[in-house]
């Protein structure tokens, strides 16, 4: 059974507007986004990488990233249009307070100074890495008459291709709920508000095909997020994870955490709830995945593979998980540390290396038992 925790870590960053999407914009580095939208509420629209990048009356949704070393760019839902961002970083004195520019409400939980961050010859003043957001192209990519809603944006591993998907549908697919775009076999999943989860081959723009799943007699299940992941091996191939959740006079059934091989469109292996699911990231290497709830607003984590529970993390927000991407280890004992956001705020968590046994432990383990064995075979007889 897997370890349970209470939400005990500090919340890494609160802000004044609700968190919808996380993104990593580097590897040290998370953006998140939100709003209020465009009604005059008082509620902020825009980024943070704990800094602010005002987007004005449009709510950020979603956003999707890509960095290499010549490039970094992010993209964003914002009602009907998708925006683009071009990435420049430079180097900034940090009596100059970029943490918090344009928002005075917001409260940012500091990090101990690195001993390698670089000083002028003054050993007082340090200087910090800034990252400058510029709007460049936008295009509109939802048509539904009057309140168009872009909801998703995926690039794919390569940077060069991008999907979107909004509430205009068409006539044999409904409202888009989320995209992703496989590592290897250019593969594109899209699931919608209609029950429909479609592989698609994202070269050639062709749909490969549906997948469906015997569902419990009676009921109803609606698919939340899809995530790829990698099977590991001489041939690197695609993985698929998808959230179900029960709908309609089915709402006390469980929600699922599935497991598909894409090629063969099976269903592989499930993991239950006991509620309905919000939220899901897989770790860029494939080996675990994150899954946030509805309502109690938990955070679990499980081995890819064989979708073990390793870790869950009772009430890490006080409602529904938006966003939840994985963080690059900062020791070699944290294993699996992910970022998760709900309204009003962005946590951290910290999981340790899955406990496994030593092998000297095995052996001895092993051999106690042989010999109780023999010594029960010569006390019976045999």
């Amino acid at each position: 059974m897997a370890p349970t925790r209470r939400n005990t870590e500090d919340i890494l960053a609160r802000v004044n507007f609700p968190l919808y999407t996380i993104q990593m914009l580097s590897n040290r580095h998370v953006i998140v986004g939100g709003g209020g939208g465009s009604s005059k509420t008082g509620v902020a629209n825009g980024f943070r990488k704990l800094l602010v990048n005002e987007t004005g009356g449009s709510v950020v949704m979603n956003c999707s990233t890509f960095c290499n070393s010549k490039h970094s760019y992010l993209v964003a839902g914002q009602e009907s249009h998708c925006q683009l961002y071009n990435v420049n970083t430079v180097l900034v004195r940090e009596e100059a307070d970029v943490e918090n520019i344009g928002n005075n409400h917001s409260e940012v939980r500091q990090r101990k100074p690195r001993a390698k961050e670089k000083t002028d010859n003054n050993e007082n003043i340090k200087k910090k890495l800034k990252f400058v957001i510029n709007p460049s192209d936008s295009v509109q990519t939802d048509f539904n008459g009057p309140e168009p809603l872009f909801r998703v944006a995926r690039i794919n591993h390569s940077g060069i291709l991008l999907a979107t998907g909004g509430t205009d549908g068409n006539p044999t697919k409904k409202e888009i709920d989320d995209i992703d775009f496989s590592r290897y076999d250019n593969y594109l999943i899209t699931i919608a508000k209609d029950g429909a989860a479609v592989l698609w081959d994202c070269v050639r723009g062709k749909e490969l095909k549906r997948l469906t799943w015997n569902q419990p007699e009676g009921s109803k299940y609606l698919y939340k997020r899809c995530r790829f992941g990698i099977i590991e091996g001489e041939d690197k191939k695609s993985i698929l994870y998808m959230l179900a959740n029960p709908t309609g006079v089915a709402k006390k059934q469980k929600a699922y955490l599935q497991q598909w091989l894409p090629e063969e469109g099976s269903l592989k292996r499930v993991a239950e709830f006991d509620e309905s699911l919000a939220a899901l990231a897989v770790r860029d290497d494939g080996r675990f995945i994150a899954v946030g709830t509805m309502f109690s607003g938990s955070v679990s984590l499980f081995v890819a593979f064989n979708l073990q529970r390793v870790l869950n993390i009772a009430g890490a927000h006080s409602m529904f998980v938006t966003g939840l991407e994985f963080l690059p280890a900062l020791s070699e004992n944290e294993n699996h540390t992910v970022c998760s956001v709900a309204e009003g705020g962005c946590a951290v968590h910290f999981g340790g290396q899955p406990k496994t046994m030593p092998l000297w432990v095995g052996m001895v383990i092993l051999i106690f038992t042989l010999f109780l064995t023999f010594v029960f075979c010569s006390y019976i007889g045999l």
